[in-house]
């Protein structure tokens, strides 16, 4: 039986752990001095409507009004960002990023380039060990999961599995958003198709996932079209295959003309990530620190969650109770991305060589 030293034992023992953990997560004094001393951030390749990054500079302007947060090429890609470091080495003025935020296989090259610092925010421990480099040079910071974006006006009942694509409910409905040849969202989906099969991730996936679409296009229900929020509307492709956060943006954008839903399926339940890092030639390391605080706090991480991307330490935010109900109740289920699976970038490389590589022989569908 807990007596009352006891119950007091425990309870003084988890205030002093929580305590710890919450002086823990807060940036130091020291680094905060320092970042404000340094005046600025140099950020690059962060459109203000992508994961919300409008809102997550604004608080961060807010939080620290002493620096000034110089926005590079908002519409630039990962391989823009990696190109303006390397141009920019011998750089201190403005037009070198201090931080990117890049495709996960960006990342170890980049450090194996030598392109990147060390930095472990305080919130690390949360950051699931198979999205980040052990020594901090990057880590996860948000991510997707494939999903389908259902028209309502047109299907009446939901698929909840990859098998159930292939029923003849579905016949001539289902799309891909990509070239499965060309474009990575869709290469990925047919890993993930593979993967609810029940084969491993990597090259033995890739070959299931492209029997499963010869199936689908056998049966008749696979559509060779690059389905999108136009072509779901118009009827085209009343089923698209895509990323969680591209269909909630989606339903948002269509508002209701016509209905639809977002479904994540029940099996296959692949992730996509996106990672972090302090560029090893940043002009303002201490500000890159902290910026690198303020995404990976709980408000951060709630901002990036409003913009329907999945932040890092999304599983244990929810199970602390740290995420806002408004917010969950705009997504899918919390429970359908407990089991989101992460592919190593030998997972990814190998699924990528058998897709791009057997589609036209085994699938024939040309994708446009």
């Amino acid at each position: 039986m807990m007596t009352k030293f006891h119950r007091l034992l425990s309870m003084t023992t988890a205030m002093v752990v929580a305590t710890a953990s919450l002086a823990y997560a807060e940036p130091s004094a020291e680094l905060i001095a320092a970042a404000k001393k340094e005046g600025m951030l140099t950020t690059i390749a962060l459109p203000h409507d992508w994961c919300g990054y409008g809102e997550v500079i604004a608080s961060f302007k807010k939080k620290y009004p002493e620096i000034q947060v110089n926005e590079l090429n908002p519409d630039a890609g990962s391989a823009d960002e990696v190109e303006a470091i390397k141009a920019n080495k011998d750089n201190k003025g403005p037009q070198a990023p201090d931080v990117i935020d890049v495709g996960l296989a960006f990342g170890p090259q980049m450090k194996k380039e030598g392109l990147l610092q060390p930095y472990k925010v305080s919130t690390w421990d949360e950051i699931p060990a198979n999205i980040k480099d052990a020594d901090g040079h990057w880590y996860g910071d948000y991510y997707g999961v494939m999903a389908f974006l259902v028209n309502k006006d047109l299907v009446k009942t939901n698929p909840a599995d990859w098998s159930d694509l292939l029923k003849p409910d579905y016949a001539g409905q289902v799309a891909l958003a990509g070239d499965p040849r060309a474009s990575n969202q869709a290469i990925l989906s047919v890993l993930a198709a593979g993967m609810a099969g029940g084969a491993k991730p990597g090259k033995e996936a890739g070959d299931a996932g492209l029997k499963f679409f010869a199936d689908l296009n056998k049966a008749g229900n696979f559509v060779p079209v690059i389905g999108k929020s136009g072509t779901l509307a118009q009827g085209a492709t009343p089923i698209v295959v895509m990323w969680d956060y591209n269909a909630l943006s989606a339903k948002d954008t269509l508002a209701g003309n016509p209905p639809v839903e977002v479904v994540v399926p029940a099996s296959g339940v692949l992730a996509g990530v996106y990672v972090q890092g302090i560029s090893a030639y940043a002009p303002h390391p201490n500000a890159a620190k902290l910026w690198m605080e303020h995404l990976y706090s709980d408000e951060g991480q709630n901002l990036w969650l409003k913009g329907y991307c999945h932040p890092a330490r999304f599983n244990a935010m929810v199970k602390a109770g740290k995420v806002p109900q408004d917010l969950i109740d705009k997504l899918p289920p919390a429970a359908a991305y407990e089991k989101a699976y992460f592919p190593t970038l030998e997972e990814v490389d190998a699924n990528k060589a058998a897709v791009t590589e057997g589609w036209d022989k085994v699938v024939g569908a040309n994708v446009n």
